[in-house]
């Protein structure tokens, strides 16, 4: 996966900056704030599909199985990351 859920708040931040800041032209200011507006909605839909995924993977443990599948890949990752004991 080339961007996880961080990579996704980076983004987000970066495009705050981008609105904040002053040496903007109005049109300009218009511009990063359509931008911003499409990102946010593009979050919006990825955030759902995380909060789906985790979701089903507490259902799936909460009846005794195996989560691992149902789990988004980012916290997989990281999981296996802290069993390795690998630092991040």
């Amino acid at each position: 996966m080339k961007n996880n859920l961080a990579d996704l708040n980076d983004h987000l931040f970066m495009q705050f900056e981008r609105l904040a800041d002053e040496s903007l032209t109005p049109e300009q200011i218009k511009r990063e704030a359509k931008r911003g507006a499409a990102m946010v909605a593009v979050a919006d839909q990825i955030i759902r599909s995380a909060s789906v995924q985790l979701a089903a993977a507490r259902l799936v443990s909460d009846h005794g199985l195996d989560p691992t599948p149902h789990i988004p890949a980012v916290v997989r990752a990281k999981q296996s990351l802290q069993i390795e004991g690998k630092k991040q």
